[in-house]
């Protein structure tokens, strides 16, 4: 079954490591599923995330973040997310679109319209089926990030609380605008509580799909 799911949300949310736990308990009810984040996920696009995330990098104008990630992207989504659903199989994706909008959109104020005009063109008009929107208070995010010595710092996690706050009003602006799409999960809990939220939306769409399947049939 092709289906195409991101998990969004601001830095500490967790949702790395629910993804992560998502794909594992997929694989092991029998699907075929390819777990892969942006920016990167391929060679080309990962190149283009060193760039991005480099802590040295503290000068880089918002529209040529914008234009960056848009073009890792691109990339990403002919190389695999395309050729994956093409083979019917479930994609779990760490960050799409929604990021973009959210982080430049609103967080950098270059206007959430305005960069989605600009990822119009890099992913045409393929946007996920599910995503999943962790929401966590940006305060509890920033210190899970201190309290993880084994993460890597990358140049967005210099930024200050206030960016952070309006990364995520932007997310919770744009799930306003599509909340049949996105659903909001409480990252604030356990780990438990949240993979099997999480979890349980996904059964959902997958069982949602196999409805249209046999409508379509």
């Amino acid at each position: 079954m092709a289906l195409f799911v991101t998990i969004e949300g601001p830095e500490g949310s967790g949702k790395t490591t629910i993804g992560k736990k998502i794909v594992e308990k997929l694989i092991a009810s029998g699907y075929e599923v390819i777990y892969t984040r942006e920016p990167g996920g391929i060679e080309i696009a990962e190149q283009i995330r060193n760039v991005i995330l480099d802590v040295k990098n503290t000068n880089m104008d918002p529209r040529t973040e914008a234009l960056l990630y848009a073009a890792s992207r691109r990339q990403h989504l002919i190389e695999k997310i395309v050729p994956a659903l093409k083979d019917n199989k479930i994609i779990i994706c760490d960050r799409f679109v929604d990021s973009s909008l959210a982080y430049q959109g609103h967080a950098r104020k270059l206007g959430i319209d305005n960069v989605y005009e600009i990822n119009k063109f890099a992913i045409d008009t393929l946007m996920p089926d599910l995503t999943l929107l962790f929401d966590i208070d940006p305060k509890l995010g920033l210190e899970r990030i201190n309290a993880n010595k084994l993460r890597e710092v990358n140049r967005l996690d210099l930024e200050q609380l206030e960016f952070h706050t309006l990364v995520r009003e932007g997310f919770l602006k744009i799930q306003s605008r599509e909340p049949n799409r996105i659903k909001i999960v409480d990252a604030s809990k356990s780990i438990e509580e949240v993979f099997n939220a999480a979890y349980q939306l996904i059964e959902e769409a997958i069982r949602k799909f196999h409805e249209n399947q046999r409508c379509i049939n």
